[in-house]
């Protein structure tokens, strides 16, 4: 033993522990004295003490400490000495002993420990074996420990221990310790840890997640799942090898702070963390790793287990949508409309800044939480709760009201509200998209101010057409001012030259009792007592007044008549003859400021109309009856006829029946013309005209279509024998009847061509021509009548034909353009032509374009030959303007599949970038149906298109049905007006009603007309009078090859 180490053993003397710490002073120990020093040791205070007590004394006291130090360890303990023999053992030895029945009553004090273990036998003998072995290697200093694990199991309980031994001396051999320790709490926690783990490799060994188990201070993987390979691309065995491989993967952008949270994690036993690994293929996946401890029943860290998901679709898909909800917010906030959420109790939540404008906030926080009803206009904030009850009931709704801003400004705004729903369905909020229409309704209230007036102009224009008499002109204009115009009243006076009064001559309005002032004439003299009137005036002074407040003006006189009838606003326009005044037109309205400057300057052209009407009643009169009558029999002319077969035709197509015309050819009437002379030849055809209408019954079915030449239609036919019957029965009369002149008697012979619906046509021009057709087969055929006939046949073969040339005559060149001139009305001065494509088939000649054109659009070729033409014509633009020649825009047509492709606007501008100049040369011409297909594509087409310098007509105007607010919108500059109502300008009223409207409409709208397919006098005549801009038609020229068009109307006249 060392002194130096050991305390003073207890019970040792005083003089003892003197002596002890004298001999410490000379370095040398008790127990290396000799016999011969064992005598007596002089201390400190000169008193000898025998040096043998002083052993005895401290052995005694080393002994009590040593067995006081055994007893207290937890173990079972036996010393050794050098041959193994056991000299001492502690409490728990004797205990484990005894219990076990392992050693002799004397718990084996005296045995040799060896010998024991040589003699075990059975299960032990293995254990014992090596216990031996291993106590000799420790007594002989070969080892300096030896340890081994045995079971020591009982029919009450399974036990574990661990035997260790060590030296008793670390300084020599001699002596072991032997301490058997019980470890069977470790070995029953590792068994149960051991199966958990197996539970939970089992379970985590089939899930798409990684799951790792670590250490206590995360240095070694104790297991990590094969998902781990799956998701990071790499083997779980070098995992294993490197525990901590596993972040070399991480994203550099990551790697720090990844490392730096599972360091902290680690510290606190818990994490939890998202980062980036770079597979080895080089794709990249998103990671959440969360990891937290497992501790013992003390509360100690023992294992460190956690999950690692691969959240990358997850993660994505995250910043697909925080990508989605910011361009939203992005959209949302440049939207020109207003986007706000509303609460329930109607207070603004969000808004954007197109909002913030339309309430004329400065920021949203100036408005956060406001009550919405702040800013809506009184007369509307019912509606407006109305709206915000009905989308918290969950319907979405729409709403036009006006606010009056922050700032005082009143806008009117169009609003469409719908419910915000939570995930359980419920609404939340109001989302609301409003727009701000107060631009829109104020054109849309001018335009239906103005839409109101061209009712009236285009209504009273009709009636100058129609009306037959001064009388039913003026009843009837102001029944259309008061009906179309939606005036209170109105009512026209007329000037007695000889009496100097103004005599009321015709009223409408609102009531039934005829006003004060229109009861009796009164005198246009400025010093009668009703002299100074606004009617008087505008008599005399020739002038408009108009009153925009009757009840403040101070020169209206019968306030009280304008109270009674609601009336507010006055015009009063006079109807100026070639000389003078000779009437006035009165209208009222019930709103005060009813006329602004833009109507009172329509209304006033309406008075010239009316007045220019009466100059010309009768001659209208006479117009419109030659228009529609043969003036020598009073029957139909061919307009009229074929308009009435129309008709006819449409009732036929609802009935489900045929319908007949005849054309009947008055044979050897010539003959009798020249013979007894033209007056006789009238009267002849006269009486032909009465015989016919009593046979029919019916005049309304007759019509005189050529010098000779009657029309009939059958309007009912059930049967072909019907036709039959009737034309031999008529054919047996009309040859017994006696035709008297100068007292001589004419029995008459006719041939008929006869045609059908629906079978020979199915519009009454193609009827009549195939009845004409019949007819002539008839006089070259010696038949008195024929029907018509055609084979489809033939007519689908030359079609499939014909589709094969005209691919041929694209790639062969033989298009060409023909043009027909447009001339201005009012100078007789050519302005512009129209280029039309012709194909001069090599085998036929000339094709017509009805013929080709369907077909060109049916196969998709228009694009191509559209191109060309648009191309040739500013090649002969460029070519005349480099000659010299008058420079005029040249109107080609587009197809709606050319302004349909993608690619048609660069094409036009490929083919005006060849020369500066080659746009000022183009116009082009898209038809009204075609616009109305998709508005608003055509509408931005066409504005790029005239952004380069180009112009735009709507042709065939009228057929397409466009609304007034789409053409107001219109990048046009020139409406054409269908062919269609040209002709019908001069066969009905209504035909010409239209054409007045759609003149009118379209000089209110800034644009210049054009009319199409002008073949005579009277249709250029009455157009004139419409103030129609230009014409373009056969009356002028039909289109005329290039060359011919050049030296016709573009080369100056030849000299001499």
């Amino acid at each position: 033993m060392n002194p130096r180490t050991l305390p003073l053993a207890e019970g040792a003397t005083a003089e003892v522990s003197e002596l002890i710490e004298k001999l410490h002073q000379t370095g040398r120990r008790l127990e290396d004295l000799t016999e011969g020093e064992v005598d007596t040791v002089t201390n400190r205070d000169g008193r000898t003490v025998t040096l043998r007590r002083a052993q005895d004394q401290m052995r005694h006291s080393e002994a009590a400490r040593q067995t006081a130090i055994l007893n207290a360890l937890p173990a079972n303990i036996a010393l050794l000495d050098a041959a193994g023999v056991i000299v001492s053992v502690n409490e728990g030895w004797r205990g484990f002993a005894g219990a076990n029945a392992l050693l002799s009553p004397k718990f084996g004090i005296g045995l040799s420990y060896l010998e024991v273990c040589d003699r075990a036998q059975g299960d032990d003998a293995a254990v014992a074996l090596q216990a031996a072995a291993g106590l000799r290697s420790v007594l002989a200093g070969a080892a300096t420990t030896f340890s081994i694990e045995y079971p020591c199991h009982s029919p009450a309980e399974r036990r574990w221990f661990q035997l260790l031994v060590t030296p008793l001396s670390r300084d020599r051999p001699g002596g072991a310790v032997v301490m058997h320790l019980d470890i069977t709490p470790e070995k029953q926690a590792n068994e149960r840890l051991r199966v958990s783990d197996l539970q939970i490799r089992q379970m985590t060994d089939n899930i798409r997640d990684v799951f790792f188990l670590l250490d206590a201070d995360g240095q070694r993987m104790l297991y990590i799942s094969p998902a781990y390979e799956t998701i990071w691309g790499r083997s779980c065995e070098s995992l294993y090898a490197n525990p901590i491989s596993w972040t070399e993967a991480i994203h550099p952008d990551d790697r720090v702070s990844a490392h730096e949270i599972y360091k902290q994690g680690l510290s606190a036993g818990a994490f939890e963390f998202e980062y980036r690994i770079v597979r080895p293929d080089g794709s990249i996946r998103w990671i959440e790793t969360r990891g937290f401890p497992i501790r013992d029943d003390a509360g100690r860290i023992i294992r460190i287990t956690g999950v690692a998901k691969d959240i990358t679709e997850r993660t994505l898909a995250s910043l697909k949508l925080r990508e989605s909800e910011e361009r939203l917010r992005t959209i949302i906030e440049n939207e020109p409309d207003c986007v706000k959420v509303v609460s329930a109790d109607g207070r603004l939540l969000e808004i954007n800044k197109a909002g913030l404008v339309m309430i004329e906030a400065d920021s949203f926080d100036q408005v956060r939480n406001m009550p919405l009803l702040d800013v809506v206009a009184p007369e509307h904030r019912a509606a407006f709760v109305q709206l915000l009850r009905g989308v918290f009931d969950g319907e979405s709704g729409t709403l036009d009201f006006a606010i009056i801003g922050l700032k005082g400004t009143r806008r009117l705004l169009e609003t469409h509200a719908a419910p915000l729903r939570d995930a359980d369905g419920r609404v939340t909020a109001l989302l609301g998209i409003t727009r701000d229409v107060t631009e829109r309704k104020e054109t849309e209230n001018k335009i239906r101010r103005l839409s109101r007036v061209y009712a009236v102009l285009s209504g009273i224009n009709t009636l100058i057409v129609r009306a037959r008499d001064r009388d039913e002109l003026f009843r009837e204009a102001c029944q259309i001012a008061v009906e179309d115009g939606q005036f209170t009243m109105a009512w026209i006076g007329i000037v007695d030259r000889h009496a100097m009064t103004l005599a009321p001559v015709a009223s409408a309005g609102t009531t039934p009792d005829v006003p004060t002032l229109i009861k009796q004439r009164f005198s246009l003299l400025e010093d009668a007592p009703l002299g100074n009137i606004l009617s008087a005036r505008a008599i005399r002074e020739k002038k408009v007044f108009v009153s925009n407040d009757v009840q403040t003006d101070s020169r209206i006189v019968f306030k009280e008549d304008h109270a009674k009838r609601g009336s507010r606003s006055l015009a009063v326009l006079p109807l100026l003859g070639a000389d003078d005044a000779i009437g006035v037109l009165a209208l009222y309205a019930g709103e005060p400021g009813f006329f602004d400057a833009e109507e009172v300057k329509l209304l006033t052209e309406l008075a010239g109309d009316i007045a220019y009407a009466i100059d010309h009643i009768e001659k209208q009169e006479r117009l419109d009856y030659l228009a529609y009558y043969d003036p020598l029999t009073g029957l139909a002319n061919r307009s009229l006829f074929l308009e009435r077969v129309a008709q006819y035709m449409r009732s036929a197509a609802d009935g489900g029946h045929k319908l007949a015309v005849f054309l009947i050819d008055l044979e050897r009437f010539r003959n009798i013309n020249e013979s007894l002379g033209r007056p006789a030849g009238d009267a002849l055809l006269k009486q032909v005209a009465d015989w016919l209408t009593r046979t029919t019954g019916d005049a309304g079915l007759l019509a005189r279509v050529g010098v000779d030449h009657f029309a009939v239609v059958l309007p009912k036919v059930r049967e072909d024998g019907n036709v039959v019957r009737f034309l031999e029965k008529w054919r047996q009369a009309f040859l017994a009847h006696p035709f008297r002149l100068k007292d001589a008697v004419f029995r008459l012979a006719a041939k008929v061509g006869v045609a059908q619906f629906p079978d020979d046509g199915g519009d009454a021009e193609t009827l009549f021509r195939n009845a004409e057709a019949a007819l002539k087969k008839a006089k070259t055929s010696g038949h008195r009548y024929l029907f018509y006939t055609r084979t489809m046949t033939e007519a689908l073969a030359g079609r499939l034909t014909m589709e094969n040339q005209l691919r041929q005559a694209l790639d062969n060149e033989e298009f060409v353009l023909h043009y027909q001139p447009k001339v201005n009305f009012a100078s007789g001065k050519l302005t512009g032509a129209e280029a039309l494509i012709r194909w001069n088939d090599p085998r036929t000649g000339l094709v017509p374009p009805g013929r080709f054109i369907p077909i060109l659009e049916e196969t998709g070729l228009i694009h191509d030959v559209g191109r060309w033409a648009l191309r040739q014509a500013i090649a002969d633009y460029l070519r005349w303007r480099a000659a010299g020649l008058p420079a005029m825009r040249i109107a080609v047509n587009v197809s709606a599949l050319q302004l349909r492709s993608p690619g048609f606007i660069a094409e036009i501008g490929q083919a005006i970038g060849i020369d500066a100049q080659a746009a000022a040369g183009l116009e082009l011409e898209v038809t009204e149906s075609v616009i109305m297909e998709d508005t608003v594509h055509t509408i931005s087409s066409l504005a790029a298109i005239r952004a380069m310098g180009l112009t735009i007509a709507i042709d065939d105007f009228g057929t397409g049905f466009s609304s007034l607010s789409y053409l107001a919108r219109l990048p046009v500059d020139s409406l054409k007006i269908d062919r269609s109502f040209v002709n019908d300008m001069t066969a009905s009223s209504e035909g010409l009603a239209l054409v007045s409207t759609i003149i009118s409409l379209a000089h209110a709208l800034k644009l210049k007309v054009v009319a199409e397919g002008v073949e005579t006098d009277e249709q250029s005549r009455l157009l004139r009078l419409l103030g129609c801009d230009e014409m373009q038609g056969f009356l002028y020229s039909k289109p005329l090859p290039a060359g011919i068009f050049e030296t016709r109307f573009l080369a100056p006249p030849a000299a001499g």
